[in-house]
């Protein structure tokens, strides 16, 4: 799983960090709404750990902004306001959930795996839309790719990334996100098995392979094409 922690205590965020390590989970850290809107503008993550009370904008416009602009990404709230009127407000602004602290650290991975199952089993639903990005075209029920409408065989990881990938057009990838959401935490995280399933996924897209393009010592986008 890929997680933005936006946290403006640096005691309480580099213990969220790292415990979320520990759990194989890789995590990047804004100490304020403003950088995580910046941060989220072409980084995709799995879920947003939110902290309510933040310098600058608050939690709430966070997620008021992110949601305006059709970024749908889980919103995890934490706040040290445990009111009920607080905890509708979030909900109702586009929060997916809502924690108090202080909290157990075991609910906050709980509930943080709860809320990418949700995802998951949301997109298994929907799965019977067909994805396109320029040439490319995915029946995400059958996971069969057509490109320029000519099939194309891919591996089962082949498909897991270029899905991936369409999902997320623009939005650069680290070698982590694609790793996790292709093997999991069992992989070795210095392993260039991701580079050279990206080497093959370009291969099986030609004559459309820049459409992924690298950004060194980062990680992988796909490009819309103009």
């Amino acid at each position: 799983m890929n997680i933005l922690l936006v946290e403006d205590e640096e005691r309480v965020a580099d213990f969220i960090r790292r415990g979320l390590k520990a759990e194989g989970w890789a995590v990047e850290h804004a100490g304020d709404g403003e950088s995580a809107l910046e941060i989220l503008k072409d980084r995709s993550f799995d879920v947003v750990i939110l902290d309510l009370m933040l310098p600058g904008i608050s939690g709430q416009d966070v997620c008021r902004r992110m949601r305006a602009r059709r970024d749908h990404t889980s919103v995890l709230m934490l706040t040290a306001l445990d009111a009920l009127d607080e905890r509708i407000e979030g909900l109702k602004l586009g929060a997916d959930d809502y924690l108090p602290k202080p909290f157990d650290f075991d609910e906050l991975v709980a509930r943080l795996e709860a809320l990418h199952r949700r995802v998951r089993n949301f997109g298994a639903d929907e799965a019977s839309s067909i994805l396109a990005v320029g040439k490319l075209s995915l029946d995400r029920k059958a996971m069969a790719l057509k490109v320029d409408g000519k099939p194309v065989e891919l591996t089962a990881k082949e498909r897991e990334i270029l899905l991936l990938f369409m999902l997320n057009p623009d939005r650069l990838l680290s070698r982590e996100r694609i790793l996790n959401a292709a093997w999991g935490t069992q992989e070795d995280p210095l392993t260039n098995i991701v580079d050279v399933y990206i080497g093959r996924l370009r291969r099986k897209i030609a004559p459309y392979e820049n459409m992924i393009s690298t950004l060194r010592g980062v990680g992988y986008r796909m490009n819309m094409p103009d």
